[in-house]
């Protein structure tokens, strides 16, 4: 049955972008519920409804599902409600706790980290635009975060071992920095120069001959580090910690700290879009989501997620989220 007067009424999904597994929005008015928990079908499979009001029905998408445009489909309304946008499972296997990154020739690399100390059999995986994986790296413990330079060459940190490796086309590797503590977050600055977080506090500068000096200080992180270089040639941090809402911090040249106004649930992995926007991952409570994060403007959920922990974009613009096992990819 449906609620007030006037006929039920879709005005669309919230977000309409899903991982298989995410909780989503269908957003209305006077929307039936006289079939609900059990008539909502997302690409033909029946979906789950955690909640239902006449206004909104929160519905967690199946997994699997197939990538791309995907119906959603109510039994008590003919034809398709809306379209939600499902995002590609590019990739599976893998401990991430940070983001991957993607070289200009459209390859994805992702690590399988490991508990701490845990020497694992492959430290970096490379997966090809076909979605092919090869184990790229082994002997790295604890690969955490990784970070492309100017001529698209990977380097990688340990948190373990406190130290920054480049990684060669082969598999070689060599370590270019270390004494980097708890190292985490690793971003390049335009004249090619690199930042470490340190999660104990500190974000370290590792110049090109391999000299680190402190850069700045920020509150410790319970979890990681995760960094990224703005179009501004500011640095962006995340720290997560066991606080209700955390920081997003900006560091300006000389090092000086500020916070945006935005606060985030243990805000994770961050990146900028083509169009310069940052993009952050919330992970808080397992229940989590990819946030649009413009000047003067609320953060919008662009992405819902499960188990989520990084993002990139590809130099063709696909969005690539991470959650600690997969890889999943959108068209934008």
């Amino acid at each position: 049955m449906s609620r007030g007067a006037g006929p039920p009424s879709v005005s669309g999904l919230d977000p309409a972008r899903v991982v298989p597994g995410a909780r989503f929005s269908i957003v209305g008015s006077r929307l039936p519920l006289g079939d609900v928990p059990s008539g909502v079908t997302v690409g033909g499979r029946a979906a789950l409804v955690v909640f239902a009001s006449g206004e909104r029905l929160i519905v967690e998408a199946p997994d699997p599902l197939e990538g791309g445009p995907t119906d959603v489909e109510l039994a008590a309304l003919p034809g398709t409600l809306a379209v939600l946008d499902v995002g590609t499972l590019l990739a599976t296997g893998f401990h991430q706790v940070d983001s991957p990154v993607i070289d200009r020739a459209g390859r994805s690399y992702a690590t399988y980290s490991g508990a701490r100390g845990q020497e694992v059999a492959v430290s970096i995986f490379r997966i090809d635009p076909a979605g092919v994986r090869e184990p790229l790296v082994s002997g790295i413990v604890n690969a955490t975060s990784m970070a492309l330079d100017r001529e698209a060459t990977l380097y990688v940190s340990s948190r373990f071992a406190g130290t920054v490796s480049k990684v060669f086309d082969d598999g070689r590797f060599e370590v270019v920095g270390s004494g980097l503590g708890r190292a985490c977050g690793l971003a390049f600055a335009p004249d090619g120069t690199l930042f470490v977080g340190d999660r104990s506090g500190t974000i370290f500068h590792l110049d090109l001959k391999g000299a680190t000096r402190t850069f700045a200080s920020l509150p410790p992180s319970v979890a990681a580090f995760h960094l990224a270089m703005g179009p501004d040639q500011a640095l962006y941090v995340t720290a997560p910690t066991l606080a209700p809402r955390d920081r997003v911090y900006r560091l300006n040249a000389s090092g000086h700290v500020e916070s945006l106004a935005a606060t985030f649930g243990r805000p994770q992995g961050l990146a900028f879009s083509p169009d310069g926007v940052l993009h952050i991952v919330e992970a808080l409570a397992g229940w989590n989501g990819v946030y649009r994060v413009r000047p003067d403007l609320a953060p919008e959920l662009v992405v819902a997620g499960r188990s989520l922990i990084g993002i990139t974009f590809s130099p063709a613009g696909e969005m690539v989220v991470a959650s600690d096992e997969s890889l999943y990819g959108f068209a934008i």
